[in-house]
């Protein structure tokens, strides 16, 4: 049985699990980057380095967003079009979204380095912070067509049925990274200019890992000259189903710049530092709710366009399970255990602590809804409806989160700000439940209309 032609036979529970797995162990080891950074620059250099980083974020983000919108759109295009037995487009997606990542990543790359401080600046940081931004991020943008090419090949990895290599190129780079940031932090002295060499590096071995897994012959799509040159259709198809998680990101984006200039006026350097904090933790926890996204979204996308409508649904049901279940033992730790997260990123400053640890259980409140949503957010944008996971993704950070960060502080000072999470994750939870009962009430239409046709033609 080949890599593809299992997702429409094989048991959707055991699929799930053999999917998800390497997904969540990945995208788990792939989370270490910004958190090994952040706990070995907070020991190494300070709270500075911590906010530094933060401000960094958003442009770093900015860039995983355009790696969002043609890694994910051609992940998800290419697992159709394998449903669809048309192994010829798949390819065809493949090379154009080689070409999109070098020419994206290249764009921004030269953008971020020519206004860096403009950039930095628009992202919140003060005079205190700019200096450890700006060695930061200049680093990191050297270095940015490896993460771009990197992330938007190894998702179509995963899309073509091999997760365990999807999962080994976020290893090896997470764990060299790993490797690298106490060296060069403390041993080379080179402090957050060390951390950010250490991930580049990382990004460099992941991407030459990837390329040499399309060239080696073992993969199920294959590398041709002639698909590297740009197809509209394919273009405009992988950016239309792309856009959903685009907008996710660029909605994160957006948020992060309006949140760091939030909490430093409301809060100074130590509320951004927090706040960086929050996110790392934040992300451990939602990184393997992406690793079951990532690990459905294939099965999804390949039942979708093969007309196994019964295993859609089971495969949403048994993966928004699996999700809310991760996302509640997190809860419980951190809810818990406050203060110990906190001190792995800084154990001396005390202001920085006690700010933490109430920011920490105010902000992340509503987290045992976040998996559901995720993952039904997911769902529309495995199949194809970017109308409705773009809303989606638009509800909770642009039209909900966004307008709470910029009204609540005006009226309850930095606890608004840390307030408007759980609020934003409640609306977006009742409004996904929402859309996703009606979208099972057409899947059960659907699956009615197959199986009649199929008596027909039997008959």
């Amino acid at each position: 049985m080949d890599h593809s032609q299992q997702l429409r036979d094989k048991k959707i529970s055991t699929l799930l699990w053999r999917f998800s797995i390497p997904a969540i162990v990945g995208m788990l080891v792939n989370a270490l980057y910004n958190i090994v950074d952040r706990i070995y620059v907070g020991q190494g250099v300070g709270s500075l380095g911590i906010a530094g980083i933060t401000v960094s974020f958003p442009y770093m983000m900015l860039m995983m967003s355009f790696g969002m919108l043609v890694g994910m759109g051609s992940t998800a295009l290419v697992s159709i079009k394998l449903g669809e037995r048309k192994k010829d487009d798949a390819e065809l997606t493949l090379g154009n979204t080689l070409t999109l990542m070098i020419i994206i990543s290249l764009v921004l790359s030269v953008f971020g380095l020519i206004f860096l401080k403009p950039v930095l600046i628009i992202s919140g940081a003060s005079e205190t912070i700019l200096p450890y931004a700006m060695d930061y991020l200049h680093i990191i943008l050297i270095g940015g067509i490896f993460m771009g090419v990197g992330f938007g090949m190894n998702n179509i990895i995963r899309a073509e049925g091999n997760p365990r290599i999807a999962m080994a190129t976020m290893l090896i780079g997470a764990l060299l990274n790993s490797v690298l940031d106490p060296l060069f932090i403390f041993v080379f002295g080179w402090g957050i200019k060390g951390a950010a060499i250490a991930t580049i590096l990382s990004q460099l071995v992941s991407a030459i890992w990837v390329f040499r897994y399309f060239l080696s012959g073992k993969s199920t799509l294959h590398f041709h000259f002639k698909n590297l040159r740009l197809n509209p259709s394919v273009v405009s198809r992988i950016f239309l189903i792309g856009i959903a998680p685009f907008v996710l990101q660029m909605g994160a984006t957006l948020l992060y710049v309006i949140l760091n200039k939030s909490l430093h006026l409301y809060g100074g350097d130590t509320a951004i530092s927090v706040m960086g904090i929050i996110n790392s933790i934040n992300m451990l926890i939602l990184m393997p709710i992406f690793g079951i996204n990532q690990g459905a979204q294939p099965i999804i996308g390949y039942n979708y366009g093969a007309q196994q409508f019964d295993r859609v649904k089971e495969t949403l049901r048994i993966a928004s399970l699996a999700a809310t279940g991760v996302v509640i033992i997190g809860f419980l730790f951190i809810m818990g255990f406050p203060q110990g997260f906190i001190q792995l990123f800084n154990k001396t400053d005390q202001n920085l602590i006690s700010m933490g640890v109430k920011a920490l259980r105010i902000f992340l409140l509503m987290l045992p809804l976040v998996g559901f949503q995720i993952v039904g957010i997911g769902y529309f944008f495995a199949v194809g409806k970017a109308k409705e996971a773009m809303f989606l993704s638009l509800i909770r950070q642009l039209l909900v989160l966004i307008p709470l960060v910029v009204i609540l502080p005006r009226f309850f000072g930095l606890i608004g700000i840390f307030a408007a999470g759980p609020l934003s994750d409640a609306i977006a939870f009742v409004l996904t439940t929402l859309l996703l009962g009606i979208e099972f009430k057409n899947l059960d239409q659907k699956h009615l209309e197959s199986f009649e046709k199929m008596n027909m033609e039997v008959s």
